[in-house]
């Protein structure tokens, strides 16, 4: 595509909640380059279908002509309160490469430009490490938890791994050469940290790209962590159907509605790069379906009760399994991703029952005369 820098800038825009100094983007493209932009993600729970909002975006910057980097931040999953124990850190990197390619693809979207990065391929480095220890002489405490305090998890006792982990995220934007991060609403504070702290070391600002976050199934925070929350993609589509029809989707209401927000940020955009940009919903007794082309007209009629919860769950349900399908198709003609998912996320081991022993004396427990063991002779 032969765009110019408006249109590049367009681009890269659309579909975000916030630009953080716009004009530093603007001014790349004003001079003819490609941006720098990197997206990391910490290779902790199994990615789920609210992974498709930074990859769609990462779709639209590749369009734009943006040299995007995707960090697999394995180290940061360990230093989140042992999310990721190190005896699985490796193979959920492995999956997580595997699984966003199959994202990016089952939209059409060739991935031959995007880069990955392992984490601890330059992390455990003397000048990363070195850098490390700088700027954590000089932030405090108090401001390393407040950046963190979205994305890492709290608890009264906390490690100290917790505090590092804004330092690394903050100091990667340095080490990976970029112009841009991309990262969702709960990152904000660590960006707003980032623009702050990176000139302390005598390094330059950076722009940031924040994308929304789609409200789970029951009405919170989408998260790897609570099943009923989202949807994996890998899920069949009885289970999709059974998650969608369970989800909460209050008549009338389209603040906090995440089958709408799915709609809006994920299967209209994804319908968009497919080449038709619509959103469909059967509709009973004959009557015509409803087509939407924009999220505007759908939530009016939500509103006005033209669309309701009934006719939306299962057209949410088709089009996510549709959405999901090729995926689910790359998993199981892959052998390596298939050996990969059992080292990374091992199925939880079965608690054995403890046998409580009442002694010898206690009914059928008795010791056949002539036949004691040995711990039983005086």
């Amino acid at each position: 595509m032969n765009l110019d820098a408006k249109e590049r800038f367009s681009l890269i825009s659309e579909n975000l909640c916030e630009i953080l100094d716009p004009e530093l983007i603007e001014n790349i493209l004003a001079e003819g380059r490609n941006p720098r932009v990197y997206w990391g993600t910490a290779t902790t729970g199994r990615p789920h279908t609210g992974y498709y909002v930074p990859a769609l975006k990462i779709a639209q910057l590749l369009a734009a002509g943006c040299e995007v980097t995707v960090l697999l931040a394995d180290i940061h999953g360990f230093l989140d309160n042992l999310k990721a124990p190190l005896s699985l850190v490796e193979s959920r990197a492995v999956w997580y490469r595997l699984v966003i390619r199959a994202i990016l693809e089952s939209v059409g979207v060739p991935t031959e430009k995007l880069q990955f990065v392992l984490g601890s391929s330059y992390q455990k480095g003397p000048e990363y490490v070195m850098d490390v220890y700088r700027l954590a002489s000089l932030v405090s405490e108090h401001d390393a938890k407040r950046a963190g305090a979205e994305i890492v998890k709290q608890s009264g006792n906390a490690p100290l791994s917790g505090l590092l982990y804004p330092i690394l995220q903050v100091l990667d934007e340095e080490h990976l050469n970029c112009d841009v991060e991309l990262g969702g609403l709960d990152q904000r504070k660590l960006f707003t940290a980032a623009k702050e702290w990176l000139p302390k070391l005598g390094y330059r600002q950076r722009a940031h790209l924040i994308t929304p976050l789609i409200p789970g199934l029951n009405g919170g925070k989408m998260s790897s962590s609570d099943v009923d929350s989202k949807i994996d993609l890998l899920d069949p589509p009885e289970v999709v159907s059974k998650k969608i029809r369970k989800a909460v989707a209050t008549p009338r209401v389209t603040d906090g509605n995440g089958l709408l927000a799915f709609v809006e940020f994920v299967l209209l955009p994804a319908a968009a790069l497919k080449g038709c940009k619509e959103f469909r919903v059967e509709r009973r007794d004959g009557l015509e379906p409803l087509i939407y082309t924009d999220i505007k007209q759908m939530h009016d009629d939500y509103k006005n009760d033209v669309l309701t919860p009934q006719m939306l769950k299962p057209a949410v349900s088709t089009a996510v399994v549709s959405l999901i399908a090729p995926i689910q198709a790359a998993y199981q003609a892959s052998s390596e991703w298939q050996e990969i998912t059992l080292k990374a996320y091992p199925p939880p081991e079965k608690k054995q029952k403890k046998i409580k022993d009442r002694g010898t004396r206690y009914p059928g427990n008795k010791v056949e005369e002539g036949v004691g063991s040995s711990d039983q002779q005086i």
